[in-house]
């Protein structure tokens, strides 16, 4: 797994390689909390993250609620459709705004 942070424009983009799972979540959650504490437009890029489990909704949950507190917003780019229809399933979908690529990301968060 690995977590790289960059800025494009004021935003924070956080892109995640590798799967997301009970071994990785916690470094992902963990980088991508202290990268975002006073942000309030992330954009999450995992078009290269080829598997998501619950540890990783989890992670994904706990930043959502993080940027929330601040009416923030986050933006996932290059979701896999197998990934979707996890989320899809769990409800997870709806918090999240989607986008194929990061400059639709950067649209779309505003």
């Amino acid at each position: 797994m690995n977590v790289t942070i960059k800025k494009v424009n004021d935003i924070t983009v956080i892109e995640a390689e590798g799967n997301i799972d009970s071994r990785t979540a916690g470094e992902f959650e963990k980088k991508a909390v202290e990268a975002t504490t006073d942000e309030d437009k992330i954009i999450i890029d995992l078009s290269k993250v080829e598997f998501l489990s619950s540890a990783g909704l989890r992670a994904l949950l706990i930043l959502y609620r993080q940027v929330k507190a601040r009416n923030g917003k986050i933006v996932l780019v290059g979701v896999s459709e197998e990934i979707q229809d996890v989320m899809e399933n769990t409800g997870f979908i709806n918090f999240f705004i989607l986008a194929d690529q990061i400059d639709d990301g950067v649209k779309a968060i505003g």
